[in-house]
């Protein structure tokens, strides 16, 4: 039987992270899996609120590990600490599956996972058809980002969009289990090899864009990325990441990006993605005065990307810090 390693990363959510611990374990019976739940620093007593939870009938005897990450480097960073520590006997497991805090695997979500990988050996990746509590489905499978893409999204221009379809980074949401570029990482299945083999996420991504480069080296190194669609996980989404509630693009969000082009196509191409998204956001702030459309993007959006992706186009700049202030989390 394959060995699973699921891994929660912790921050500033105890209890909804102890939902879904609790969800996770239903979903683990019967399979050789083991729990790690990661307090990415939280600094709010976060990991003495879980270590009680932890300490209840329901999870006494419970295959959970509690560790702390020391140091909140962001998503990527935290979730690496979690697979770097294995499986409690100190071996590697065949499978990494990621879960969200606030996700919960629906019934069987988990085995439907590890059947897929196991054969569809293609396959380096698979991830859950993923809904609201609601039950209204989450666009959560994309292609790459291009110049081209930055464009289609910026401009939300008709003709634009049926020009470039092929083009557009969300997917109309899949019908089917298929392949795709990249997956949302809330609910997430890796192989363990696949990892070894590319390297785990770059810690340089504080949040945002680290699951479509982590996708986009393995499609490189010639391993698939499938959405399984009979694997269903409720997600709440945003809840510590506060995005729901920005008023205007944080930093990290930008340095994301442009870490993402710099590093996947060059930073020729990064300016180039950016010269393309100012020209569709220039177009549709045009639509927007003439057909007084709403606003789409958070206050000074564009402005604050172009300023962004100057400062790291200067000789000799410093790369773009990420500055954690700016997730709000109340």
């Amino acid at each position: 039987m394959p060995r699973l390693l699921i891994v929660s990363l912790n921050y500033r959510t105890p209890q909804m992270t102890l939902r879904s611990a609790q969800a996770a374990l239903r979903e683990m019976e019967g399979l050789d899996a083991e729990l790690v739940i990661v307090d990415n620093d939280s600094g709010d007593g976060s990991f003495e609120t879980m270590q009680a939870g932890l300490a209840q009938p329901w999870a006494a005897r419970a295959p959970i590990r509690l560790i702390q990450s020391g140091h909140n480097g962001g998503f990527g960073a935290g979730n690496n600490v979690g697979i770097r520590a294995g499986m409690a006997d100190g071996s590697r497991p065949d499978y990494v599956y990621l879960l969200n805090s606030d996700a919960f695997p629906g019934p069987g979500s988990i085995a439907r996972l590890l059947d897929h990988l196991e054969t569809h050996p293609e396959a380096g990746f698979a991830g859950s058809y993923i809904h609201g509590e609601d039950g209204a489905p989450h666009i959560t499978a994309f292609r790459f980002p291009s110049v081209l893409s930055e464009l289609e999204g910026a401009a939300r221009f008709g003709p634009i969009s049926r020009a470039l379809a092929g083009c557009k980074v969300p997917l109309a949401l899949p019908e089917r289990t298929q392949r795709v570029d990249w997956l949302a990482g809330a609910s997430l299945m890796m192989r363990d090899s696949v990892l070894d083999g590319i390297g785990l996420f770059d810690e340089t991504f504080f949040l945002y864009f680290e699951e479509t480069e982590l996708c986009l080296r393995a499609a490189r190194a010639g391993h698939e990325t499938h959405y399984v669609r009979d694997s269903e996980v409720t997600h709440i989404g945003s809840v510590s990441t506060g995005m729901k509630r920005w008023q205007r693009i944080p930093g990290f969000w930008l340095d994301s990006r442009w870490h993402y082009f710099c590093k996947t196509r060059g930073r020729g191409y990064a300016a180039l993605a950016t010269l393309a998204h100012v020209a569709g956001g220039l177009l549709w702030r045009l639509r927007r005065v003439v057909q007084r459309k709403p606003a789409a993007d958070p206050p000074h959006f564009l402005r604050d990307m172009v300023f962004h992706d100057l400062r790291a186009l200067l000789p000799g700049a410093a790369r773009p810090m990420v500055r954690r202030r700016e997730i709000k989390t109340e």
